[in-house]
């Protein structure tokens, strides 16, 4: 059914490790948790995400600065200014980032400040931002369309990976249904299914899957326990003052207490969520220019 070339799985044993730093990769035997606000809003505000997430410990940080919006007069991101609070929070606490990239302009910028560039669902058959990002050595973080079939999302992953770039990861975030009481439809079926037909890392978004914070918990779990590689989850100093995707974002309390609950049960699947090492929580503030 699948023709991918390059995406499907030849062997049960082979298996793509994607390391976004020298400590964090997607694929082996460390579940990634990448945690973060929907939007770069301030460098205060970064700095106390990234101080405080790093201790949980997530291994990565989230922050868009290119916010693809359903409304043109809905807030865009920070664009340029949100990419360098993302590269001075990634330096002074040793922490990889990852923000989205939505045209093939942007690539050149972003990949210079982020260590992982984010296609997000909108994108997933964008094939000329494809196949520009097949030719970027930089991994490359593939969300699933909104209503896209697992062959479709394989096949996007195919664009980038037949124009040179072989670090893609696979994000399920959620497709659309009938119903409206989440968000999306987190496919959970498709995780299962994605890590036997393909030999990509596989990770869930259950924060853009549900829409809502006391939801996501339940659902990063059962993410866990189905033998997803990772976790990207959105959380916030302030989470109801959040510019974007305020519903559905988690207190850093809260993020804090989930990663330390899915620890145990990474544990039971022959999985691990380790220390994220080479962090410096003591880093004096960092203060820019106005």
């Amino acid at each position: 059914m699948i023709h991918a070339q390059l995406a499907a799985q030849s062997h049960t044993s082979h298996k793509t490790i994607v390391k976004i730093s020298e400590t964090v990769s997607f694929g082996g035997e460390e579940i990634v948790i990448i945690g973060g606000p929907c939007t770069v809003e301030s460098l205060e505000q970064m700095e106390t995400v990234a101080q405080k997430l790093a201790a949980a410990p997530v291994q990565a940080l989230r922050g868009g600065v290119y916010k693809p919006r359903t409304s043109p007069y809905a807030f865009q991101g920070m664009g340029e200014d949100g990419l360098e609070i993302l590269a001075a929070v990634r330096s002074r606490y040793n922490v990889p980032v990852v923000t989205e990239v939505m045209s093939i302009a942007q690539i050149d910028i972003v990949a210079a400040h982020a260590d992982m560039l984010q296609v997000g669902s909108r994108n997933m058959q964008n094939f000329d931002l494809l196949k520009a990002l097949g030719q970027v050595n930089k991994p490359i973080l593939l969300k699933r369309g909104l209503a896209a079939t697992i062959e479709e999302f394989v096949m996007a992953a195919e664009y980038i990976l037949s124009h040179g770039n072989p670090h893609v990861v696979l994000c399920e975030r959620g497709i659309r249904s009938f119903d409206n009481y989440t968000r999306n439809v987190l496919d959970l079926g498709a995780v299962a299914a994605l890590k036997q037909i393909t030999h990509l890392p596989v990770i869930v978004d259950p924060s853009h899957a549900v829409g809502k914070r006391e939801l996501v918990a339940p659902m990063a779990k059962a993410a866990v326990a189905c033998g997803a590689d990772g976790l990207i989850i959105e959380c916030h100093p302030e989470p109801e003052q959040s510019v974007s995707d305020a519903r559905q974002a988690l207190s850093l309390e809260d993020m804090v207490n989930l990663v330390a609950s899915l620890k145990p049960l990474a544990t039971a699947v022959g999985r691990n969520i380790s220390e994220l090492s080479g962090v410096n929580l003591k880093s004096a503030p960092i203060f820019c220019a106005a």
